[in-house]
């Protein structure tokens, strides 16, 4: 069995990693804040994987066993916090919302992690408490234990413009639908169609931040349309899909709706 890497302190800096690039699954002593400044993060841990575009920040509970992979150049900031402090109250990793604010206290803080002033405490005490008030998302892709419903995701993962009912799949994983979409509520905690929809999300991202065009991502990943996927895309994430390609430009962006 492979040893994880056991790290007691979690670091509180910025780091940048090559699109693919991994760091293997490790824990700290303390609680974590993990946030894609730039590019798209999957955080995986044995319960599943979160993902997080730049307006999703990943919350790491202490002592939990995860690792990281980077989709399109990252600007990775890392948040340690003692596991004595816990602003928002969980035990299990959990996607936040990062607005404009909370960003630039997360981009300021890590910046300069060797500062111990009173000004930076006060920016650290603000930043917890910015937390402690940022919603939690679904941004969640949980992973089955069951052989039958872990082959019908591995298809589903494979390619997830595969189009075919629950029952099509049931066939070919050797389960009746009905026994899947049991299995879909008490593993996975939703719908198939839910856990797909999240899946071509979660593919999307990963697409978008490779600077794959919207309308190949959008049939790649299943929709008929690219304007069926920006619909459903600005509901789970707040904006359309170009935001998340290396050429966007925020404060251009900004400056045309001002």
């Amino acid at each position: 069995m492979t040893e994880i890497r056991h790290e007691p302190v979690a670091p509180t800096r910025t780091r940048w990693l090559a699109p693919g690039s991994d760091i293997d699954a490790h824990r700290h002593d303390d609680h974590q804040i993990v946030y894609a400044a730039r590019g798209v993060l999957a955080v995986t841990t044995d319960a599943g994987t979160w993902i997080a575009p730049a307006n999703r920040a990943i919350w790491v509970p202490a002592g939990t066993v995860h690792a990281h992979r980077a989709h399109g150049a990252l600007e990775l900031r890392l948040l340690g916090l003692p596991a004595t402090e816990n602003p928002l109250g969980l035990d299990v990793p959990s996607a936040l919302t990062v607005g404009p604010l909370l960003r630039e206290l997360i981009i300021a803080h890590t910046a300069t992690p060797a500062d111990d002033s009173p000004e930076r405490r006060r920016l650290r005490a603000v930043l917890l408490d910015r937390l402690a008030a940022s919603p939690q998302q679904p941004v969640q892709l949980p992973a089955p234990s069951d052989p039958r419903l872990r082959r019908i995701c591995d298809i589903l993962r494979a390619d997830p413009a595969d189009r075919r009912t629950l029952d099509a799949l049931g066939r070919e994983a050797g389960a009746s639908a009905r026994t899947l979409s049991r299995l879909c509520t008490a593993e996975l905690g939703m719908t198939f169609p839910q856990w797909r929809t999240q899946l071509r999300l979660y593919q999307a991202l990963v697409l978008l931040a490779e600077d794959t065009p919207v309308t190949t991502v959008a049939h790649r990943c299943g929709w008929s349309s690219a304007s069926a996927f920006i619909d459903v895309f600005r509901r789970a994430y707040g904006h359309t899909p170009g935001r998340h390609r290396p050429g966007y430009d925020a404060e251009r962006e900004q400056g045309r709706r001002s």
